[in-house]
């Protein structure tokens, strides 16, 4: 169970230091997530980029709300849809550890886009939860750009919010600044085309779904599903405002209901805060984790007679503020020895900080997943049946672009403070409990090191005197905002958004007036682009990975507050149009943007066989809870191309009435794994597992595997498609599955 982090190799000029970017969580809020759970009671009447808001005090009834007999005067259009957007699955880098050493290869589960639109009659919002590590600034603006293309100024920067889950199993390769860039070897246009066109084609169905209904809103406490992995950073908070919460992480779970006139539920769109790492970094497979899990429960037992990714029904399950938040709720310990981890550094007597690991309630990390993604859908469930408090009024958005490395907030009547240029600090290096990092780097560390900064000066400069004032009491490892070559290293401009539904407008308006302070909060993650982390200006001081990772400074929340109290009132007070646009961020072209991932060679059979032959056989009899396991003869994956709403597997089940075989299984399935197994010169192999659930239905089976081989014949590269099923009356003695 413990977790390993594989040091990377580079050659060259990129030496141990900047190997270090490669080792690290790439983790936790986005843009939007720029507002904390742990702030003091100013800033928190401040939480003014919020989705929804609504009081703390509602009073909410068990009921089903009843169908619409008169449809409310002032009706919302709704629309929902959802897309593959899975990508290339194998040998290209997954994003979230960092780790270029993390390849993918094969799918647990398949990824997908959804999108929610919601229009008064007069304007439109769209959010989008996509089960990828986070939403990049090229990603956004690529997406934007199609958007306007087919739908002109229709879908645009200031009513469209895209939000990653946060998976740390999705391939990278959609960033287009060098740091991020490196630790995915580069802009990956396969990658990123897949994304793009599920994002958009999610909006294409949502929008073509578009018809009359009802947006109901609840709530509830989640208590046994995240754990803060950096308490010691969390206690540096004011004891006021500390005594103001049960626990030192966000438990709440917020869901969105949506339904039509008639009261049939068209979709879900759901917030809790929990980093979706439950699948470790040892793992190789796409998956949409924990939160992917509730997604894929709710829609299942929504979308009854269809397979998984189809269907009416959508259930998005969103990240929140999840920066500290850990789904490895048994915590950290020291795996060597069981003792409990130290509590400032996470580091054990012996063996330093690889020894201090944390774990989830699962006995591996496919059941942790299952276990925590399994809570947050059976809460969701509830809430959603239970919801009852109505959402009404018109719909706002609010979009600016900010310099973030240049903005000057008021601390208090005499002083002011400012954001600084991006800048890592060592504890970054450190990494967390969920996946550490290499050599001596530990958290908590203000004071730097001299061997380090000596290999970082020589190789790369030392960070300006302006800068390294600026980020105190940060120790600055990497002075990113000072590093441009080949393109920056970090974006300098990024977003700052609000949407609005129903009366939050106004009750954002009255909250700047420090009324309604019971208001709830939900942060949308994630969104738009990613800049590491945000936390609050006395978790800085403590440097763990969080503060290290804030990399506009120690009065980035600040900025943040003040940009977005200032969204929150153009919506009150009508003046949208009146706002400042900023400066708009790169759009890098495409001839700048580095890729170090190389074409796959060409496909090899073994002597004497052929692609889509089987090289291990299934067993002729399983009983329900055991594994029927298959190996094929395979391409490698990346030359099936766009295999969007395609599978590379299935479960099929003989019905002897019909003489037909249907599936009942895909890749998309939970109950299925595809492994992809690289081999030298070409030769690859695919294992299938179906793991049989408890509630299979006995008869007879047969698992199929899909593909594509790669040849060149007389300089001419030809893709063939093969196609081959395990045990089938065709190619062998069907399997029987049975409950004895």
């Amino acid at each position: 169970m413990a977790r390993k982090t594989e040091c990377c190799r580079l050659n060259g000029l990129e030496i141990s230091l900047i190997v270090l970017f490669l080792l690290m969580t790439a983790v936790s809020v986005g843009l939007i997530t720029v507002l904390a759970l742990k702030l003091d009671s100013e800033k928190r009447n401040s939480e003014l980029f919020t989705w929804f808001n609504y009081k703390k005090n509602t009073a909410l009834t068990p009921e089903e709300p009843s169908p619409s007999v008169d449809p409310p005067e002032n009706l919302y259009l709704i629309g929902v849809g959802r897309a593959d957007c899975t990508g290339p699955v194998a040998d290209l880098p997954m994003m979230g550890y960092a780790n270029t050493e993390q390849t993918v290869r094969g799918i647990h589960t398949r990824l997908f886009s959804r999108a929610f639109i919601v229009d008064d009659g007069s304007k439109r919002v769209v959010f989008i939860t996509a089960d990828i590590g986070m939403v990049s600034q090229r990603l956004r603006l690529e997406v934007l750009q199609e958007l306007k293309a087919k739908y002109g100024d229709l879908y645009r920067q200031d009513n469209v919010v895209m939000s990653g889950t946060h998976t740390h199993a999705g391939v990278g390769g959609y960033f287009q600044y060098t740091l991020f860039m490196i630790t995915s070897k580069g802009y990956i246009k396969p990658s990123i085309q897949a994304i793009v066109s599920g994002i958009v084609k999610s909006i294409d169905l949502a929008h073509r779904n578009l018809r009359p209904g009802r947006i109901f809103i609840n709530k509830g406490q989640l208590v046994d599903s995240n754990l803060n992995r950096s308490p010691h950073s969390y206690m540096n908070n004011p004891e006021e405002e500390r005594n103001r919460y049960e626990f030192n992480t966000d438990k709440q779970i917020v869901i969105m209901k949506f339904t039509d006139l008639d009261g049939d539920g068209m979709g879900l769109l759901s917030w809790f805060a929990v980093h979706p790492v439950s699948m470790n970094n040892t793992n190789r497979m796409v998956s949409s984790d924990n939160l992917g899990y509730a997604s894929y429960g709710f829609e299942q037992e929504k979308n009854i007679g269809f397979l998984p990714g189809e269907g009416p029904f959508v259930a998005g399950f969103s990240s929140s503020n999840l920066g500290d938040s850990s789904p490895n709720i048994l915590g950290p310990v020291c795996v060597n020895t069981g003792e409990k981890c130290d509590y400032l550094n996470s580091s054990c007597p012996i063996g330093g900080k690889k020894e201090c690991l944390a774990f989830g309630p699962g006995e591996d990390m496919f059941e942790s997943t299952r276990m925590i993604g399994e809570n947050m859908y059976k809460k969701a469930k509830e809430l959603y049946s239970s919801a009852k408090q109505e959402l009404h009024g018109p719909v706002y958005g609010a979009h600016q672009w900010v310099n973030m490395t240049d903005e000057t907030v008021p601390l208090n009547s005499t002083h002011t403070g400012r954001t600084c240029k991006p800048a890592l600090g060592h504890s970054f290096a450190a990494g967390t409990t969920d996946g550490g990092g290499e050599f001596n780097f530990m958290q908590g560390d203000t004071n730097g090191d001299p061997f380090w900064d000596g290999i970082r000066d020589a190789v790369l400069g030392p960070p300006s005197n302006e800068t390294t004032a600026c980020h105190r009491p940060k120790p600055i490892l990497f002075s990113t905002g000072e590093m441009n070559s080949p393109l920056p290293w970090h974006p300098a401009i990024v977003d700052v958004q609000i949407i609005t539904i129903g009366s939050l407008a106004i009750v954002a308006e009255l909250e700047v007036k420090e009324s309604f302070a019971n208001a709830e909060v939900v942060v949308a993650g994630l969104c738009n682009i990613y800049t590491h982390y945000i936390t609050t200006y006395e978790e800085y001081q403590i440097q763990r990975y969080e503060g290290a990772s804030t990399i506009f400074g120690p009065h980035t929340l600040s900025a943040y507050i003040q940009r977005y109290r200032g969204l929150a009132k153009a919506i009150a007070h009508g003046t949208i149009k009146e706002l400042p646009k900023g400066p708009e961020p790169p759009f890098f072209d495409e001839d700048k943007l580095f890729n170090q991932v190389k074409d796959p060679v060409a496909d090899v059979a073994p002597a004497d066989t052929v692609f889509g032959d089987i090289l291990e056989q299934v067993n002729p009899v399983y009983k329900v809870g055991e594994i029927a396991s298959v190996t094929f003869v395979a391409g490698n994956p990346r030359h099936s191309g766009d295999i969007v709403n395609k599978t590379f597997v299935t479960v099929e089940r003989f019905h002897n009435d019909t003489d037909s075989w249907e599936i009942v299984h895909t890749d998309a399935s939970w109950e299925t794994r595809f492994h992809w197994i690289k081999g030298l010169a070409g030769r690859s192999q695919s294992k299938v597992e179906w793991h049989i659930p408890l509630t299979a239905q006995t008869g007879t089976y047969r698992i199929q595997h899909f593909g594509h081989y790669k040849q060149i014949m007389d300089n001419n590269t030809i893709t063939t498609p093969y196609e081959r099923d395990a045990a089938s009356r065709r190619f062998g003695n069907a399997f029987s599955v049975t409950t004895l």
